[in-house]
């Protein structure tokens, strides 16, 4: 691996992203970028048509409608053939799609399981989903991102834009790591795969490096490695996500890179399929604004990438959004490619997007003529301009805070989950003066489910023992 150098990350930041993400980069990939559903999909059913053993394909939302279908029938077809064709459904995500296409695929030979079904009394699981979006062909090519299955991501020419999306391919030996995290996930909703479907020695088909980041439930992984970016980042940090409602600390260091200089950006949907997650994003706009962050509305239909360019050296792409329930609730999957020319064609792409944007600005905070005349301007004049745009760290002040970050990190790792607890129990306690037998109803309840759902899974595991 060569060292990053002072022109983008440390090599103390590059060794704590091997911690975090849970191994070494993996060499030897040709790593390929797609843009969108049409590029994406062909990708995909180019995967299944060319593969000669086996097909794994994991989704969170695989919909029952003209894609949904083109995919089953491409996957069918393979099964009739003889392959192993194995088919991971998120339980939540594709609640709603037709069990009709279940069936087909059923009864061409595909195995297909539903990830985590909703039960009442299952609490744990409830609120852990499969957010992946991965296909494997052979444990030697594969195919990840943001996509899931539907007509969504490829609209209609003539009266629907499709939605904005980025997904790549990875071929040669980091497919058989994404090939392994889907063996695991397989495992947790039924029977292990067959021993013959686990690939062997893979053939190196490239240079690109790549770091495969498995989110699990507890794990953080991809929390920790945006936070190690943000830390380590010099010149520029270009950020796409879809739901971002982030936690406290990786907001802090969005706002600390960008006062020490760094180009940060971040593209985020001006309409979204879910509105509460939108207006949620907004709430911590002026915060970051004022410490220098640049913020760009997405001007179309839904943009679903979740994304991350660094220094033109590093790209992250995956299925994880910057929310706490794909960074520590939901089985996730990310890749980080160290690569020049990737990040390349990613700031390429992140320019032609912010093109398509609305640049969110500060507007001051005002207040009614009288109230202002009565209050010190310091209460309601605008908020000072970030003046360090133009400041650059140098090589030794660049160490020196990545030195200094990662033993913030390593010291403070469950830092940000107290703050949000101290606040629930705020919460209870005013509710508990303020409406005692209500909320002692509801506290009673709610126990006796947590009761019962602890009590199966206690059972469950002894049982598994």
């Amino acid at each position: 691996m060569t060292a990053p150098g002072i022109d983008g990350l440390t090599q103390s930041v590059a060794s704590a992203i091997n911690r975090a993400a849970g191994g070494r980069p993996i060499p030897g990939n040709q790593v390929r970028l797609l843009i969108d559903g049409p590029d994406t999909y062909a990708a995909m059913l180019d995967l299944i048509a060319g593969a000669t053993r086996w097909i794994h394909f994991e989704n969170y939302i695989i919909r029952s409608d003209a894609e949904g279908w083109r995919f089953g029938e491409a996957l069918a077809a393979r099964a009739r053939e003889g392959l192993g064709v194995r088919v991971l459904y998120d339980g939540v995500g594709s609640m709603f799609t037709s069990r009709k296409l279940w069936r087909f695929l059923r009864r061409a030979g595909v195995e297909v399981r539903s990830f985590h079904p909703l039960r009442p009394l299952d609490l744990v699981t409830n609120f852990s989903r499969d957010h992946r979006k991965l296909v494997v062909a052979d444990g030697a090519g594969a195919v990840l991102g943001g996509l899931c299955i539907g007509c969504e991501w490829t609209g209609d020419s003539d009266r629907i834009r499709p939605w904005r999306d980025t997904a790549v391919r990875v071929d040669g030996p980091a497919s058989a790591v994404l090939d392994q995290s889907f063996a695991r996930t397989w495992a947790v909703a039924g029977p292990p795969l067959p021993d013959g479907e686990a690939a062997g020695r893979v053939t190196p088909e490239g240079d690109g490096e790549v770091r495969v980041i498995v989110g699990e439930p507890g794990r953080e992984r991809a929390f920790r490695v945006i936070e190690l970016l943000a830390a380590g980042s010099s010149e520029r940090l270009w950020i796409t996500d879809a739901y971002m409602v982030a936690p406290p600390r990786l907001f802090q260091a969005l706002r600390d890179a960008a006062r020490d200089g760094v180009d940060v950006r971040m593209l985020v949907p001006g309409s979204s399929d879910l509105p509460l997650i939108r207006n949620l994003s907004r709430i911590g706009y002026r915060d970051l604004l004022r410490n220098g962050v640049r913020i760009y509305e997405w001007d179309g239909p839904m943009l679903h990438a979740k994304t991350i360019v660094a220094d033109g050296r590093w790209v992250r792409i995956g299925s994880s959004n910057l929310n706490p329930s794909s960074l520590i609730g939901n089985y996730e999957l990310d890749v980080l490619v160290e690569d020049s020319t990737l990040a390349d064609a990613m700031e390429r792409q992140f320019r032609l997007d912010i093109a398509r944007s609305r640049e969110v600005r500060r507007r001051p905070l005002r207040a009614p003529r009288r109230i202002s005349e009565a209050l010190p301007t310091a209460l309601t004049r605008s908020d000072p301009e970030v003046e360090s745009a133009g400041y650059r760290r140098s090589p030794r002040e660049a160490r020196r805070r990545a030195a200094l970050v990662l033993r913030t990190i390593a010291t403070n790792a469950r830092r940000s989950v107290f703050l949000p607890l101290t606040g629930i129990f705020v919460v209870l306690g005013l509710l508990f003066f303020v409406l005692p037998r209500q909320t002692a109803y509801v506290f009673g309840v709610l126990c006796a489910w947590l009761a019962v759902s602890a009590g199966r899974e206690a059972f469950r595991r002894r049982a598994d023992r």
